[in-house]
Parts: C-alpha cells; structure tokens; sequence
C-alpha cells in the first residue's frame, strides 16, 4: 500500500486541506476492506484505477468512480479485488458551497456521483483526471480546475469557526465561539450548519473522535487518551469511539482491528 499528501497551492489554501494518493493491491482470493470513519470534511474522489463496491450489511453496492465522499457522522466499509488507485482533494467543509455551488448540508452523509452535481461545462474534469499520465498531472489538473472555481466565500466568520475547532481538535467552547464570530448561538449554529452539514457541537464530537486516532500517544491507557482529548469519562470516549468507528477503542489501540482503519 502507498499513501501520500500533497499540500495545495495558496490560493487553495482555505478551501482544500490537502490533495492525496492512495494505491494498493487486492485479488479475489486476498480482498482489501477498507473502513472510513466518521469525518467532519468531505472528499473529491476519483478513481482512476480499479473500482470499490460499499459493503452494505456483507452485500455489495456499487461505489461511483468519480464522486464526493460527502462529511458524515457514519463509518463505512468498502471493498475491492483489483489494483487500484485513488486521487483525492481533503475540502473544508465551507468549501463546496464555493466550489460547487451547494449547500453542505445536502452532502451529509451522502455519496454522490461527481456528474451528477457538476455543472455541464464542468463535466470535463472527469475524463481529464482518469485519463491522465500520472499523479502529477492530476495534480495540475485538479488543481487548476478547482483555482478557477474559487470566489470570495459569503460567511468568513464560519471558516474561521472551522478552523478553530479543528485547531483545538473539537476542544472548544462552541458558546464563546459564536461569541467570537460575532453572532447569537442561535444564529451561529444554523449558519454553521448550513455551511459544514452539522451543528457545531456534533462537528467538534467527530473532530475530538479523529484527533484520537491522529494524535494519540498509542503508549498511553484508554483513560489516558480520554483525558488527554477532554472526554469526562471512558464511557463518554467509548461511545463516541463506537458511534463513530464501529469499533471499541481497546480493539482499535491494540491493533486487532481486523479492518484498516482510515482518517485524516
């Protein structure tokens, strides 16, 4: 398996956290099952080689080849029998109302196929990106398309709260946060939900739930590692854990789960 990121440029900056490549080998006898979990940000996937199917209680359903992996409270499994390689843009939430005219909330834990929510001129990029030579030209690609697409973003004062969540790794007070953005909190968590695809406090649950996989010191006790991410109690952290992995935290940190587990 190979994995790697890329920074984008600066004017991407504020809109994309990073571009990323991921390929690997599978065959019908050694499958490769792959786990997301729960993520506060959404992905422009493209695969531009071989295919996954999602797992859906053990059946199959076909997984688009080109889509958004859109910013979800849920974990997911997928599976494929071939070679493949995927080329993917890390969005900060805010960012799909900029680059693709859509409100976030319409891609909560959602997985649409990229044709179906681009524009018809934009439809291009497809063929482009799966046709290329190599990663570097997907990058300029990519990166080029997206450069053209970026305009001054209508409510700065929720990227900024964005930021400042994912900084603290969800450890914030969301009340002062709104206080800081200059907004009620009533006012503050309808806009930041209608620009992330979830109230602030569930955007910070699934930040903290990420930073423990991140960032965690794998030497430390489970209670160790709440404390550390500012959980109460274990069983507020192994709940969380559970909702948003599918997994309890001691087969995770001890390296049983039978399934790679994915997260950035």
């Amino acid at each position: 398996m190979k994995y790697y990121t890329i920074k984008p440029t600066e004017k991407l900056a504020d809109y994309v956290r990073y571009f990323w490549i991921f390929e690997g080998s599978a065959t019908d006898n050694q499958p490769y099952i792959h786990r997301t979990l729960a993520n506060g940000c959404p992905e422009l996937l493209f695969h531009y080689q071989g295919t996954f199917n999602e797992l859906i209680n053990d059946k199959f359903q076909t997984s688009f080849i080109t889509g958004i992996h859109g910013q979800t409270s849920q974990h997911r499994r997928f599976i494929t029998k071939k070679e493949f390689g995927i080329f993917g843009a890390y969005l900060y939430p805010h960012a799909v109302s900029v680059l693709f005219g859509l409100p976030a909330i319409e891609l909560t834990n959602q997985l649409p196929d990229l044709m179906s929510i681009l524009k018809k001129s934009d439809k291009h990029i497809e063929e482009k990106i799966l046709g290329a030579k190599d990663n570097e030209q997907r990058l300029s690609i990519i990166t080029h398309f997206l450069e053209q697409k970026v305009k001054k973003f209508e409510r700065p004062e929720i990227a900024f709260a964005v930021k400042s969540i994912l900084n603290s790794n969800g450890q914030i007070n969301i009340k002062q946060l709104s206080v800081n953005c200059n907004l009620s909190l009533r006012q503050f968590e309808r806009k930041f939900k209608e620009q992330t695809g979830f109230n602030p406090k569930l955007f910070a649950r699934i930040i903290r739930f990420n930073s423990t996989i991140q960032k965690s010191n794998l030497t430390n006790s489970l209670t160790e590692i709440a404390y550390d991410f500012g959980y109460y109690d274990q069983s507020h952290f192994i709940q969380d854990f559970k909702e948003f992995s599918g997994y309890n935290p001691k087969t995770y940190f001890s390296g049983k789960a039978n399934e790679l587990l994915y997260t950035e």
